[in-house]
């Protein structure tokens, strides 16, 4: 390996990091920066690194993308799903199915695009993007409901996608005719999948609780070992591999173990550094030169997704769902897409098929233009609608609890509703459940020391130690308190 590699690929991380930071206040996504990064330093431009290896690009993608849908999963809480379970269920899984179903039917019969290009490419971006979705909608302010059901949609919909990719890359590479095999192999994989995950989540658990190394570090080594074994597994016996570990995450991440905060915070750190490596990965792999005959193309696949694909899969897949003109609307807008439609783009080329190149090119260009135009408006969008609410800042304090041996106690944080500074009830005044004490007040830039007679104001967040069963309790506790007067909430007078 080259020496020169050493300075090349830190200079790339260090350059993406700079510029992301730079540009979150136009809330440009980092996969777009990451992406920008490696076209600039690539074969094309800068010419720093010449890097053309689609086989690599594809193994490394595959590696990246376990890790990546297992913290989805995992940040995917019960509570939220179960709450918009009907309009985000449906857009992950038939809404990706129309989505595919109306790109294709577009692409082959009204622009007459070969069979074989227009059912990759339908396929292959089919599904929207959790990390640029997350990244950009957690800087807007909108009503819960609107945003769970797009970010819960875009952190499950990956499996679907990439089943579908399988399943067609599959067939054909073989050269086989679509058939009632076909069929059977993909409900094999869709059904067995959370099968294995559910189990391998449950038996994971089970070990991180048994397990009571002196050293934390080794709970890090058995979370990848896991994660991948539990995709290992379920290709060895030919189910979804992705969709067993995007189980496993939710299972895990819905369950109190020993060392869950470390594992959390270890998951959300192992999923952004492969994020990063693997968009800056691609933008190596892609030759901007070779746009030059496809461009047009690529635009009529975005022009097609953007304005046809996705608004009929969200209007048809949400009928009856109680989701509202507006909120549909912008979710049709918030359909962005990203890193796994490219990663996607890389299965045809790895699996030697003719059109491999193109469809990578095509699929690359109608991303970036997904994310320039769509992720850039995504603000203003929900502006003209109406949608949008004050912006609440981020929380710049916080406290977490790391466990070595098994405990019911968890840190829960709640954001007090608005609007901003609004008084609320006294520490002292509250009936929290036995057990539970407010260890922590962030206001603002500031930290406030809890004491009894400490208010809380609107838009505080609060930090509590308790029984991790009495969450939901404690959530009740403090919305019924800025509900109603303080009066109402103080402790009854114990007579003496």
């Amino acid at each position: 390996m080259s020496p020169a590699l050493y300075l090349i690929l830190p200079a790339l991380l260090v350059a993406v990091v700079l510029a992301s930071v730079w540009l979150e206040r136009w809330s440009v996504p980092v996969i777009l920066v990451a992406l920008g990064t490696g076209i600039l330093f690539g074969s094309d431009v800068l010419k720093l690194w010449h890097f053309d290896d689609m086989a690599l690009t594809n193994q490394v993608a595959n590696l990246a993308l376990v890790f990546i849908l297992f913290h989805g999963g995992f940040v995917t809480k019960r509570a939220d799903f179960r709450a918009v379970a009907l309009p985000a269920g449906g857009l992950a899984t038939w809404g990706v199915l129309l989505t595919a179903a109306v790109t294709f039917a577009v692409l082959r019969w009204v622009l007459g695009w070969s069979m074989e290009l227009s059912m990759l490419l339908a396929v292959i971006i089919s599904s929207t993007d959790a990390a640029a979705i997350f990244s950009i909608l957690r800087r807007q302010s909108l009503p819960t409901q609107l945003s769970s059901t797009v970010e819960i949609e875009s952190a499950a919909n990956d499996p679907m996608a990439i089943l579908l990719t399988t399943v067609a890359v599959a067939t054909l590479a073989s050269g086989e005719q679509f058939s009632g095999l076909t069929v059977l192999l993909f409900f094999w994989k869709f059904g067995a999948g959370p099968i294995f995950g559910y189990v391998i989540g449950r038996i994971s658990i089970w070990l991180f609780n048994r397990l009571t190394p002196q050293d934390r570090g080794y709970y890090y080594v058995l979370f990848v070992g896991l994660v991948l074994l539990t995709y290992g597994l379920a290709e060895l016996a030919q189910a979804s591999g992705m969709l067993a570990v995007f189980t496993a995450g939710f299972v895990m991440g819905n369950r109190p173990f020993v060392h869950r905060q470390g594992v959390l915070n270890f998951s959300e750190a192992l999923s952004t550094i492969v994020n990063i490596g693997m968009f800056v990965l691609m933008g190596l792999l892609v030759f901007p030169s070779e746009w030059s005959d496809l461009w047009i193309q690529g635009l009529l696949l975005f022009l097609v997704l953007t304005f046809i694909a996705r608004p009929v899969a969200v209007f048809l897949g949400t009928v009856g769902m109680n989701l509202g003109l507006k909120p549909k609307i912008f979710a049709a807008w918030a359909g962005l897409r990203g890193a796994v439609p490219i990663v996607l783009a890389t299965y045809p080329a790895a699996a030697g098929l003719e059109l491999g190149n193109r469809v990578f090119n095509l699929v690359f260009f109608a991303v970036l233009l997904s994310i320039l135009i769509q992720g850039s408006t995504l603000g203003l969008v929900a502006k003209w609608l109406g949608l949008s609410q004050p912006a609440r800042p981020k929380a710049l304090f916080s406290l977490e609890m790391i466990t070595m041996a098994k405990s019911d106690y968890d840190v829960v944080t709640i954001d007090l509703p608005g609007p901003k500074d609004t008084p609320g009830p006294r520490i002292r005044d509250l009936a929290l459940p036995e057990g539970a004490v407010i260890t922590l007040i962030t206001r603002g830039d500031q930290v406030v020391l809890p004491k009894g007679e400490t208010q809380l104001l609107g838009w505080d967040q609060v930090t509590v130690l308790a029984h991790a069963p009495d969450e939901d309790r404690i959530r009740e506790r403090f919305t019924q308190a800025f509900a109603s007067p303080v009066a109402e909430i103080a402790r009854p007078a114990v007579a003496t």
